[in-house]
């Protein structure tokens, strides 16, 4: 009998050797079995959350988000620079108020938590976040010498369109972090590769649309992704909420409202949301005067459409690389030393501007273009690896029943703490004369950022030192609660084509 048992445990670890020895002799197989690893992946989290809830990732995160995104960033700061004729500084501000919507996610939250449209609670959102996207676009692209002010509340409204429908996604992955909490970063990957993915290619067809159709050519090409989240909410099953007394909303908001505040108490929660405002706000943003001065300035690079757009796209790439090394190598490590060396990495690598605005990089023989994309692809990789697991960590303090909401709410800080480094950035470029003919302080601008970014670091101990995989809440905080059908955290998944047709 113990012979047995030895050989039925000796066995798994003959074939893994064997299965080394085909690998090391078979290079074919081995590179066969790394190309099927990501849909391995795929199916695994299909099998276990539910092939649609995979799909309205894909949608949601990689082409409205991601693709979405990559083409109206170029675009929009084509437009504000040739069509608004606005300084660097100007436009630092005015971008800022375009992600306003982004600020008020808890709003979102509420409604789509607490408000049930005609008995769901998420299909109306999803449709009306996309017939917004489209008729700002529509304004944007068909309108002629639109004023400043007209233009900047059509791109707040087109982004109020991404942050509705993002809430709403965000609410179905916080609910499966929650029944699923050691898949929490398997999900986030996913959402991150989305998103990478969608940019990567939004980014590098930007530069050409661009050129080829102008900004406002873009912003008609971008009706397609608003459309697709109207899509998403033709599509999606849920289950109906019967008899919704409407008369209580308020009781169900000041309750909503109640269980963030006992949440936010929590020192568990309070101290990693500081930490997330913190690390953002005292990035000090200085994108709008980096972009003058690569088409602009007169001993610049003066970068094309085209070349814009295809650096951001290897930024992307490096984004996405920067998923993929968290998802294979880091995920399982503690939290607060991956941002440890994250934070680190960021700061140094934010000085690579420097070499290239002082033209260090031509005394060394390096073109502008190939320094400029490695300089964005290092950058985007350890600003995605930084940020991975801070998305870890927001999903694991949502607690059951308002998950949407609270995580919406977590998400609000951490793009306050944007706003803020924004702003805070315009008002250097401001103070330093940085203009649209004028780059001669920029490199001072870039020595503040690239110090300032290393300061969160003396905040790290507000992060728990938990395993990732595990949740942090108490244990009563995760338990399902029910409030008349409304709070109560349900089974989504998308209707197939052909239960949408019947």
């Amino acid at each position: 009998m113990m012979e047995e048992e030895e050989e039925t445990e000796t066995k798994p670890l003959r074939q893994d050797e064997a299965d080394s020895h085909v690998r090391r002799n078979n290079p074919k197989k081995g590179f066969l079995e790394m190309t099927l690893r990501p849909i391995k992946w795929l199916k695994m989290l299909s099998e276990e959350l539910h092939w649609s809830f995979v799909l309205g990732v894909v949608i949601v995160y990689g082409i409205s988000q991601g693709f979405g995104v990559g083409l109206s960033r170029v675009s929009t700061q084509y437009y504000m620079k040739d069509e608004q004729k606005v300084q660097p500084s100007q436009a630092q501000v005015l971008i800022g108020i375009i992600h306003f919507p982004w600020i008020v996610k808890p709003l979102w939250g509420l409604l789509t938590d607490v408000v049930p449209i005609l008995g769901y609670r998420r299909r109306p959102y999803f449709i009306f976040a996309g017939f917004l996207g489209v008729t700002s676009m529509l304004l944007l692209s068909l309108h002629k010498n639109l004023h400043l002010g007209f233009a900047l509340l059509s791109l707040v409204a087109g982004s109020a369109g991404i942050a509705i429908a993002d809430v709403a996604i965000d609410a179905c992955v916080t609910q499966h972090a929650i029944s699923h909490p050691s898949l929490a970063g398997d999900m986030q990957s996913l959402c991150g590769m989305s998103s990478s993915i969608g940019a990567l290619l939004g980014f590098a067809l930007s530069g050409f649309f661009v050129h080829l159709a102008g900004a406002k050519g873009v912003f008609g090409l971008l009706i397609i992704p608003a459309s697709l989240i109207v899509l998403v909410g033709t599509l999606l099953r849920e289950s109906r909420v019967r008899n919704f007394a409407y008369g209580r909303v308020k009781e169900k908001f000041l309750d909503a409202i109640k269980a963030m505040w006992t949440t936010l108490k929590c020192r568990d929660v309070w101290r990693p949301c500081l930490y997330m405002y913190l690390s953002l706000a005292l990035g000090l943003h200085i994108h709008e005067g980096m972009f003058y001065w690569y088409t602009d300035a007169k001993d610049g690079p003066s970068f094309s459409q085209e070349i814009v757009g295809s650096i951001f796209s290897v930024g992307a790439l490096g984004s996405l690389f920067g998923v993929l090394l968290y998802q294979n190598f880091l995920k399982n490590h503690p939290l607060r030393d991956i941002l440890f060396w994250a934070q680190l990495l960021s700061g140094i690598s934010g000085l690579l501007d420097l070499v290239l605005v002082l033209r260090i990089n031509l005394k060394l023989g390096m073109p502008d273009y190939f320094f400029v994309v490695i300089d964005e692809a290092v950058s985007r990789m350890f600003g995605r690896i930084k940020w991975m697991p801070l998305l870890v960590l927001s999903s694991k303090l949502c607690p059951s029943g308002i998950e949407g909401t609270f995580f919406a709410l977590i998400m609000s800080i951490d793009h306050i703490g944007l706003l803020s480094s924004a702003w805070s950035g315009g008002l250097v470029l401001q103070m330093l004369n940085v203009t649209r003919t004028q780059f001669d302080n920029l490199w001072i601008a870039i020595v503040i950022r690239s110090l300032l970014r290393l300061v969160p670091i003396g905040f790290l101990f507000l992060i728990p030192r938990s395993d990732p995989n595990l949740s942090i809440l108490p244990s009563e905080m995760l338990r399902t609660k029910r409030v008349n059908d409304v709070l109560e955290p349900e089974n989504i998944e998308m209707a197939t084509l052909v239960l949408a047709s019947d």
